[in-house]
């Protein structure tokens, strides 16, 4: 078997929610729970941070994983989903999973998924643990999929478990309301494990603390205690965040660069830094020179993609896979902090968001260029376009991704920026157009 012929397997005959939407998500763990029994429950041979939340969890998973390295910790890392090469997903000390790793896992366990008939993404949790139990890590960070309660990473019992927030997305799946989000990512409270909390959201926070109540746990918001001031970017072409982190109301670390750029990764920085200090409780000995050295290295030492990923500066061209409600105002946001010409917007979407309420979003002064990513969930980019002129958001429609992000790029003067996004799978196509 090649390692091509071990992705057609995983892409073609497992289902997958990224590509298939419904038709891969399953309302139980019992698949989940059977292949870990087949493995050997591989999970319990090593500590974790399990991560939920709306936004944010990716980064904030990269940027704790970042300061572990930092501090000489051997660190796995599962995220999802990937944006170039399946392997993004199982990282070990930010260095991909081998291929023949994934090409021994898959052959060797070929004949029990057929008779278990796990989804894609069941597959790929139990191929890291097991990695990761054969690696022999010290600490996994794990993100979960959409959800919580019923997600496959929710069979683990970590060290800390953190949600970072709580917006409207996946409500088919979820719920449509933020209290209803909420008791699905408080599924992954547990008893006598610390909770952290990214931020106080007043429709959520009592649902968070009555499970950790029931759950006989300590739960912490982590801006109660932490926060960022004079946040900035600096440099010319290497650009950084640069903040103050402070705590209690004063500077705890001055001057701190990140290479996640995006000022909404000032939420996940406060993030981070509460489960630091839940760390140092457990006993980790993490200083601030590995906070330091991990937000000034997270892209470097763990390879994350398409977070507000600058891809070239004549014209400015941005990547960033916010792909809801909350994802959507902070590009808003982050855009209004620029000055352009004009903006080129390069735009697809999946056809399960809120499509009308999410382009009610964007800037009306630009020109769209309107797509579809090559999955079956991509919404056809004439009903895409047909939803933005309706709210003043007009352009053209092309047959794919790398056609208008190539028309947008020939259009685009140097004083112009080019931005890509809608979804995670629109700014996958251009990395990859671009890596080849």
């Amino acid at each position: 078997m090649t390692y091509e012929e071990a992705l057609n397997y995983m892409f073609d005959k497992l289902p997958m929610y990224q590509r298939v939407g419904a038709a891969a998500y399953k309302a139980d763990m019992k698949t989940t729970l059977a292949l870990s029994e087949l493995l050997g429950d591989p999970h319990h041979h090593f500590s974790a941070i399990h991560i939920a939340g709306t936004n944010g969890k990716g980064s904030t998973a990269h940027l704790i994983a970042s300061v572990f390295q930092a501090r000489g910790i051997k660190t796995g890392l599962y995220t999802s989903p990937h944006m170039i090469d399946f392997r993004e997903r199982i990282k070990i000390n930010g260095k991909k999973i081998s291929r023949s790793a994934v090409i021994r896992f898959i052959r060797y366990f070929q004949k029990d998924f057929e008779h278990i008939k796990p989804s894609f993404f069941e597959m790929s949790f139990a191929m890291a643990m097991r990695y990761f139990k054969e690696e022999k890590v010290d600490v996994a960070v794990l993100e979960t999929g959409m959800g919580g309660r019923l997600d496959s990473t929710n069979i683990v019992h970590p060290l800390v478990a953190v949600i970072t927030n709580i917006g409207i997305d996946h409500t088919r799946f979820l719920g449509t309301s933020p209290e209803m989000i909420a008791t699905e990512k408080a599924g992954i409270i547990k008893n006598g494990i610390p909770v952290v909390v990214g931020k106080h959201q007043q429709e959520t926070d009592e649902i968070l603390c009555y499970k950790a109540e029931l759950e006989d746990t300590r739960i912490v918001f982590a801006d109660d205690t932490y926060g960022v001031e004079n946040l900035k970017e600096t440099g010319a072409t290497n650009v950084k965040l640069m903040m103050d982190i402070t705590k209690n109301g004063k500077t705890f670390i001055a001057n701190v660069r990140c290479t996640l750029l995006g000022h909404y990764q000032a939420e996940n920085i406060v993030t981070t830094m509460q489960i630091i200090e839940e760390l140092i409780k457990l006993g980790f000995d993490i200083r601030k020179n590995h906070i330091i050295k991990g937000l000034n290295n997270v892209v470097r030492s763990t390879g994350l993609l398409g977070r507000w990923q600058i891809l070239g500066r004549s014209p400015l061209t941005i990547a960033d896979t916010g792909h809801n409600e909350d994802g959507f105002k902070a590009i808003t946001r982050q855009l209004e902090h620029i000055n352009y010409h004009t903006l080129h917007f390069v735009i697809g979407m999946v056809n399960d968001k809120d499509t009308p309420k999410l382009m009610s979003l964007l800037p009306e002064n630009a020109q769209y260029y309107f797509c579809k990513a090559n999955i079956p969930r991509g919404l056809p980019a004439d009903i895409l376009a047909w939803q933005g002129a309706k709210h003043r958001c007009e352009g053209e429609i092309y047959d794919s991704v790398v056609q208008a992000y190539q028309t947008a790029m020939a259009n685009a003067k140097d004083e112009d920026v080019v931005f890509i996004g809608g979804s995670t799978f629109v700014v996958a196509e251009v990395l990859d157009f671009l890596q080849k």
